[in-house]
């Protein structure tokens, strides 16, 4: 079993991966943390920096979890790279993390998260980030 999670350094991700890595734990399932960077871009607030990605790997490792880390440099639009790791891992579970945004934000924005949940290979499981 594989499990998929889509990891940035914001809290909704980093409450994603912590569930991601219940559930992995939990099912003794091979996780696959994705970061996805947008295509173009030169930099990047969404890029995990080498101490970010070692520490997840730490705990990772810790935990018992059998994993991978991914890093994809602009290989298109962010939800489809994360699809296609989903697709070509033969994922079981997508878990992405969501945050409260407007309505105007949501239609000026785009919705991720809409995307994710409706064109996924796999049942998604979406964590709140925390209050």
């Amino acid at each position: 079993m594989t499990i998929v999670v889509g990891m940035v350094p914001t809290p909704a991700a980093r409450a994603a991966l912590e569930a991601a890595t219940e559930e992995a734990a939990l099912r003794g399932s091979r996780l696959v943390v994705v970061n996805a960077v947008r295509s173009g871009a030169y930099v990047d607030a969404d890029v995990l920096g080498d101490e970010e990605r070692q520490a997840v790997a730490e705990r990772l490792t810790a935990r018992g979890v059998d994993h991978e880390i991914r890093r994809l440099d602009g290989e298109g639009d962010t939800v489809d790279q994360i699809l296609k790791v989903a697709q070509e891992t033969g994922a079981d579970m997508l878990v992405i993390g969501m945050r409260r945004r407007s309505p105007v934000g949501k239609f000026l924005m785009g919705s991720s998260a809409q995307r994710l949940l409706l064109d996924a290979p796999c049942p998604v499981l979406a964590v709140k980030q925390p209050r």
